[in-house]
């Protein structure tokens, strides 16, 4: 997958079939949308297209209320390889701006899809809206297909467990603990990233590896705090364990996890770890002081016991 920044140095695309939108998640919905995108590339002989948004367009436009306080499912790297997964061929990534989102509709059309790509087919969501004050839509692109020369697609809403999906509902499931419903929506596990630190797990057992996970990105939505079921996938095994959810200490958020004395983590403090996400286990463990709680064996049976 080609990753460009910007439109300024963006490489001839041939036959171009184009979505855009956050893409926040990349969950199922999401997935359909590029399925079809990719599908109707093969068809045209083309390359598939997702034009993005960085940073997140509710921040830029609403920083003082629906925005402030917006925490995203995936950083912008998790995002990235997501979309390199499900076969994407070009992503532009379009810094969003107060100047950005004060573009028409019809400029951007213009100015940034037809002059720089001509695309053959545009792809847009049931819901999707671009452009200043949402002047653009699936209706908006059908009425000017045939002065550019493009074809215009809508996908359906998607629905996961009787549910239409879209990223305000995971995030909403997130913040209540509901992982199983969240990776159904997702499509795949719901997962964190970071960089490990050592950590000795105060508990009344011995043999356990336990690490802290430092999550750097301050935007990134991390589940109700307590304690999940989590693995570590690498080369077909899987690395399982306990991970604990901390609340923020002095503006940093970290992830306790205590690896099972059956696993092997074989983990070093310099490895990026990426850390999916299973069931919710039991609520918020309390830390006595930086660095030393009690986690009852109960817990930690239970969650060894479970099939994941």
């Amino acid at each position: 997958m080609k990753v460009y920044y910007g439109f300024e140095e963006l490489e001839k695309i041939t036959n171009p079939v184009i979505t855009t939108g956050t893409f926040d998640g990349v969950h199922y919905g999401h997935k359909t949308i590029l399925g079809r995108i990719k599908k109707l590339a093969e068809e045209y002989e083309g390359e598939s297209v997702l034009i993005s948004f960085h940073p997140h367009p509710r921040k830029v436009l609403y920083p003082d209320t629906a925005g402030k306080n917006l925490r995203l499912i995936t950083s912008l790297d998790e995002k990235i390889e997501l979309l390199e997964s499900e076969g994407l061929d070009n992503l532009i990534l379009v810094e969003f701006t107060e100047e950005f989102a004060r573009v028409s509709g019809s400029e951007f059309i213009e100015k940034y899809i037809f002059s720089k790509l001509r695309p053959r087919v545009i792809v847009v969501g049931y819901n999707h809206h671009f452009g200043h004050n949402k002047e653009g839509d699936y209706q908006y692109l059908k009425s000017i297909s045939a002065r550019y020369g493009f074809e215009a697609e809508e996908i359906p809403e998607q629905e996961v467990l009787n549910e239409t999906v879209s990223s305000t509902q995971i995030r909403k499931a997130l913040g209540e603990g509901y992982i199983q419903r969240v990776n159904a929506y997702l499509d795949h596990f719901y997962f964190i990233s970071g960089s490990p630190e050592k950590w000795e797990p105060v508990t009344n057992l011995n043999g356990y590896t336990g690490i802290l996970l430092r999550i750097e990105d301050m935007d990134k939505l991390l589940p109700l705090p307590g304690a999940y079921a989590v693995s570590v996938p690498g080369d077909g095994l899987k690395t399982r364990g306990l991970a604990l959810i901390l609340q923020k200490n002095g503006g940093r958020r970290e992830v306790a996890i205590i690896f099972f004395k059956s696993s092997d983590p074989g983990i070093t403090l310099n490895d990026r770890l990426r850390l999916n996400f299973h069931k919710r286990m039991g609520g918020k463990i309390e830390f006595e002081s930086p660095g030393f709680c009690r986690v009852p064996e109960k817990l930690i049976n239970e969650t060894k016991e479970l099939i994941f």
